[in-house]
C-alpha cells in the first residue's frame, strides 16, 4: 500500500525532508503526515493559477476534510493517519487551524504595512510547523515552545528575503510598506527589479532581523534540549547558511539562483546529528 506521507516528502527534496531524515522510524513517519499535510496546504494556494475565490472554497473544504480526520472519518487518507498521530505525539490541533489561517492571509493579502503584521503571517505559515513538530521530536523545558516560534519567524523571514523577485511575479509584497518607506525603495522598483544600494540597504535590514530571530531562538532552547532539536537545528544551519550565501551575493536576488544544494543539506543535517547524539 502506497505510502502518500512518505511519498509526499521524498518528492519534495525540500530542507524539511533532509532535517528530518536521520529521526527514528516512528519520529520520522510522524514528521512525514505532519509535513504532508503542511505541504498540501501549501500547495492549494501556491501551485495552481486558479482564481483566489476557488482556492478559498478549497482551503475551506480542507479544513472540514481536516475537521473530519480527527475522528477519523476524512475522505483523504493522509488526515486520518494524521489524527493517529496527533493523538499519539499529543500535538495540540490549533497549530494546524492555525497554519490554514496563514494560507488564507496569502489569498486576503498581497501586502503589509508593518513588519507587526508580517511577523503575524509568519508565525502563522511557519512557527506553527515548529509547535506541531517539537511535539514529536519531544521536550523538557517549556522555552523549547519559544524556541520554535522564533525559529520559525526566522525561518519565514529568510524565504521572503530569498524570493522577494518570485514574490513580486505573483503579485505579492511581504516585505512591509513601511519598510520600503523607510529605504526610499518603491513598490515600482520592486515590480521592475531595480537592484540599487537602497534595494541592498533595504535587504541588509530584513536580513539583520532574521538574524535577530536566529539569535533569539539560540536564546530560547535550553542546552537539556537540543540534543532531541537536532532536526530543527539542522533546519536552521542549512537557512542560515541560505542567508550569508544571499549576503555574499550583495543581496542581488533577482539576478541570481540562490540556494543551499542538497550535499550541503546533507552535510549540514549529518553534522547536527553527529554534534547531537555523539558529542552531547
Amino acid at each position: 500500500m502506497k505510502d502518500e506521507a512518505k511519498e509526499i516528502t521524498q518528492n519534495s527534496k525540500s530542507s524539511f525532508y533532509y532535517a528530518f531524515s536521520l529521526l527514528e522510524p516512528e519520529k520520522r513517519e510522524a514528521m512525514n503526515a505532519v509535513y504532508a499535510f503542511c505541504r498540501t496546504t501549501d500547495d492549494i494556494v501556491d501551485e495552481t493559477s486558479e482564481p483566489d475565490d476557488i482556492k478559498y472554497e478549497k482551503l475551506r473544504k480542507w479544513r472540514i476534510e481536516f475537521e473530519k480526520g480527527l475522528r477519523g472519518r476524512s475522505d483523504y487518507p493522509l488526515l486520518n493517519k494524521l489524527n493517529q498521530i496527533i493523538s499519539r505525539f499529543n500535538i495540540p490541533i490549533e497549530p494546524f487551524f492555525e497554519l490554514i489561517e496563514g494560507m488564507e492571509m496569502d489569498l486576503q493579502k498581497k501586502s503589509y504595512l508593518s513588519f507587526d503584521d508580517l511577523v503575524q503571517y509568519c508565525y502563522r505559515v511557519a512557527s506553527t510547523v515548529g509547535l506541531m513538530c517539537i511535539e514529536i521530536f519531544g521536550y523538557k523545558n517549556n522555552s523549547t515552545k519559544d524556541y520554535a516560534v522564533n525559529l520559525g519567524i526566522a525561518l519565514q523571514l529568510t524565504n521572503i528575503i530569498r524570493d522577494v523577485g518570485k514574490d513580486i511575479e505573483n503579485d505579492r509584497i511581504y516585505l512591509p510598506k513601511y519598510d520600503l518607506d523607510k529605504f526610499n525603495y518603491s513598490i515600482e522598483d520592486l515590480k521592475t527589479k531595480k537592484y540599487n544600494d537602497r534595494f541592498i540597504q533595504l535587504m541588509d535590514y530584513e536580513s539583520k532581523r532574521a538574524e535577530f530571530y536566529f539569535e533569539k531562538a539560540d536564546n530560547s532552547l535550553d542546552f537539556e534540549d537540543k540534543p532531541r532539536m537536532f532536526p530543527a537545528r539542522a533546519m536552521q544551519h542549512i537557512y542560515e547558511r541560505l542567508l550569508k550565501k544571499i549576503r555574499k551575493a550583495n543581496y542581488d536576488v533577482f539576478n541570481n539562483n540562490i540556494k543551499v544544494s542538497s550535499t550541503e543539506k546533507i552535510a549540514l543535517s549529518l553534522g547536527t546529528w553527529i554534534k547531537y547524539n555523539l558529542v552531547y
